[in-house]
């Protein structure tokens, strides 16, 4: 089945000690798709996007981006592979401006190598793709403006873009809209299917009004297991789910999604 999948999980296990975390995770993530991987505090969702990106390794199982075993490989090669996450607290470079940051996250991908002696200014691809990020955030206001001085939804906008800068097939995003206003949350999901257009999304989400606004398919993680996998309708409607997890707040929060998924 990998030949047809984006990211697939078989068989994936993690302990800690005695205690097991993610206890046998199959699952298999489409190209273009977008999954939201949902579930109670403690149910494993972060340790799993954890073994996903390569900051822990796997105890059992395989992890392949693209048909490609990844697991065992470190972060910065498996981001080379065409893997990207951000994280629930916001990793920015806060005395930097937004253009600086977009432009640090590029470099990589055009060819760039780090070299202390490198002057940016010439950097004319560089530089055109930071601005034309920029646009695509919303941020070309905000362009020389330090990140530690941006609000908190910009911030989130920013790590978004850093995040798909290196040109990322697969994008892994911990709990974006997490403190945002209802508002800004709105914005933020619209931007968020703008951006991953053509990309593969996992994303760990409470806020089940995002879920069903954005998700094509709802992975649920309870108790370090992928107790249903399936379209938000169905999902909704299935009574493990409820009365493991969800029950009755799935369909108030259907109502309550995002328009335009």
């Amino acid at each position: 089945m990998s030949d047809a999948c984006a990211l697939e999980l078989r068989g994936l296990r993690k302990r800690f000690g005695r205690t097991e975390i993610i206890r046998g995770v199959d699952l298999a993530v489409r190209p273009g798709e977008r999954v939201a991987v949902i579930g109670p505090n403690g149910a494993g969702k972060s340790t799993l996007f954890n073994l996903i990106s390569g900051r822990f390794g796997a105890s059992e199982g395989e992890i392949l981006l693209h048909g490609q075993r990844i697991d065992g490989l470190a972060p910065h090669q498996i981001n080379r592979l065409g893997l990207a996450r951000s994280f629930q607290v916001s990793n920015l470079f806060n005395r930097l401006s937004v253009f600086e940051n977009l432009r640090c996250a590029v470099l990589w991908s055009l060819g760039y190598k780090y070299a202390f002696w490198r002057l940016l200014a010439g950097a004319h691809d560089a530089n055109e793709r930071a601005e034309q990020l920029m646009d695509r955030l919303a941020l070309q206001g905000r362009r020389d403006v330090l990140a530690m001085n941006l609000s908190y939804a910009e911030q989130r906008a920013l790590e978004i873009g850093i995040t798909i800068a290196g040109g990322a097939g697969v994008i892994l995003l911990d709990e974006p809209t997490a403190g945002m206003s209802r508002s800004e949350t709105a914005r933020f999901v619209a931007l968020i299917r703008e951006v991953t257009v053509g990309r593969t999304l996992l994303t760990v989400e409470h806020d089940m009004g995002v879920v069903f606004g954005l998700a094509d398919r709802i992975a649920v993680l309870v108790y370090g297991e992928v107790i249903a996998f399936d379209v938000p309708e169905r999902v909704r409607a299935d009574a493990r789910v409820q009365e493991a997890y969800l029950g009755s707040v799935l369909v108030d929060a259907a109502h309550a999604a995002p328009e335009g998924r």
